[in-house]
């Protein structure tokens, strides 16, 4: 049998063993930002350093009942050195799995909100972020506006901060929800974006085909939660996540 096959069987009898109050406790204990959720993006990779991933759409009528898959798993790529546990899930992580610091070209692995669609493109998307000339995301921790996407002409000309409508890549996408602040330095600005090649990783975000991009934008209108995670970190959340 494979390992991923023993996994699989591993994971199963796991569930089989448990009674319904069993269950009930083992979603209580599920990352936060699972508690309320009716859909998920589950970006997995085969490890911590992998950049080759794939992506997967589920949705539930309610929380605490199971996911339900909404089409199959497609390419997408992360980090270029892969992915790196957030400070905000290190408890998942086993010890030789890094934790994700400025600059590492690592994805935070993790569960998190997705926000706002955005893009150099109109959209007519509700709350749409249009990005123009003027809009930046500060990646400089000695700035107060750290991790946000924030005006140049507000910020001034001294705060390092990407300008968003010089990446081609931006021109669609969706904001994550990434609880960081200048004081970890734990990576900022992470994004679900348009990818530059099916073999490329990003600098830290989750890259797709840009038609995936803008279905993503439609998924996500009225609320999705992203988890980026290593295919070997499954069985750590049984209850939680769907099997792969």
């Amino acid at each position: 049998m494979s390992e991923r096959g023993r996994r699989v069987a591993t994971t199963m009898a796991v569930v089989a063993a448990l009674t319904l109050s069993e269950v009930a406790a083992l979603a209580q204990s599920c990352p936060a930002a699972l508690a309320d959720a009716k859909r998920l993006v589950l970006v997995t990779a085969k490890n911590m350093n992998a950049p080759i991933a794939t992506m997967r759409l589920y949705e539930r009528d309610s929380a605490g009942e199971p996911w339900r898959a909404r089409g199959n798993a497609e390419p997408a790529v992360i980090g270029k050195k892969g992915m790196a546990w957030s400070k905000f899930f290190a408890r998942l992580a086993r010890p030789t799995e890094p934790i994700k610091i400025d600059g590492d070209y690592r994805a935070p692995a993790g569960f998190y909100r997705i926000g706002r669609s955005f893009g150099t493109l109109a959209s007519s998307q509700p709350d749409y972020l249009h990005i123009t000339r003027d809009t930046v995301c500060v990646d400089d921790p000695s700035s107060p506006a750290y991790n946000t996407i924030a005006s140049r002409a507000r910020i001034g000309p001294t705060v390092r901060a990407e300008n968003m409508s010089k990446v081609r890549l931006y021109r669609r996408g969706l904001l994550v929800d990434y609880p960081t602040d200048a004081k970890r330095k734990a990576g900022s600005c992470i994004f679900i974006h348009v990818w530059r090649a099916p073999a490329t990783g990003t600098e830290g975000c989750v890259a797709v085909p840009e038609p995936r991009v803008e279905a993503l934008q439609n998924f996500a209108a009225d609320g999705a939660v992203l988890a980026i995670l290593p295919r070997t970190a499954l069985d750590r959340l049984v209850g939680c996540v769907p099997e792969q």
